[in-house]
């Protein structure tokens, strides 16, 4: 009987992940239509709640604010960006670094919005989120090559260069391809 209960439990609670889900995910596509509409400073938790069909507790049960939503939107896709061009791969070579360049360069790109000035406010934040994801990869792809030290000095600055490198082919201030821009930054990495 005991087995039982425990099997309700944890059905109880798959439940609820499955409807935390299902929330997180209506409030993230509340937001990117809300981001066609409107620039992100205009766009107000009711818009939200609103467009996800949930109420304001259901909001704030979720996030703090509409700014906490976005630092979580923002977060996942540089993850998942990274995931989908390495595919877990993190060993430290050439094709490593030119995955996250174009890493780079997918998660940069502007998004089909019709109101662009919504994302040009939003670059600092995407920027500074990357970077903090590339730092992540960076580090651990180099766990077996340096010491924690020399990481320390060499994961920013890897991790600066691939940025700029991506983001200078999204923003369209260079006029190599993608790929060109990839493998430049890779050769300035390694040297090869």
């Amino acid at each position: 009987m005991k087995n039982a209960s425990i099997g309700v439990e944890n059905m109880g609670t798959k439940v609820r992940n499955i409807r935390t889900t299902q929330t997180k995910q209506s409030l993230i596509n509340a937001f990117v239509n809300m981001v066609n509409e409107k620039d992100f400073e205009k766009i107000t938790v009711a818009d939200l709640t609103k467009g996800a069909h949930v109420n304001r507790a259901t909001f704030y049960a979720h996030f703090n604010d509409k700014y906490e939503l976005l630092d979580y939107i923002v977060n996942e896709s540089a993850s998942a960006v990274i995931e989908k061009h390495t595919s877990g791969n993190m060993k430290f070579d050439k094709e490593y670094i030119h995955q996250l360049v174009l890493a780079v360069c997918d998660y940069h790109q502007p998004p089909n919005f019709q109101c662009r000035s919504s994302y040009f406010s939003l670059i600092p934040q995407l920027k500074d989120k990357m970077l903090l994801e590339l730092k992540k990869k960076l580090s651990k792809s180099l766990d077996f090559i340096y010491a924690d030290i020399e990481k320390s000095f060499y994961v920013p600055i890897y991790a600066n260069i691939i940025l700029e490198a991506g983001y200078l082919w999204a923003s369209g201030q260079v006029t190599f391809d993608k790929e060109e821009v990839a493998k430049k930054a890779s050769i300035l990495i390694l040297g090869e």
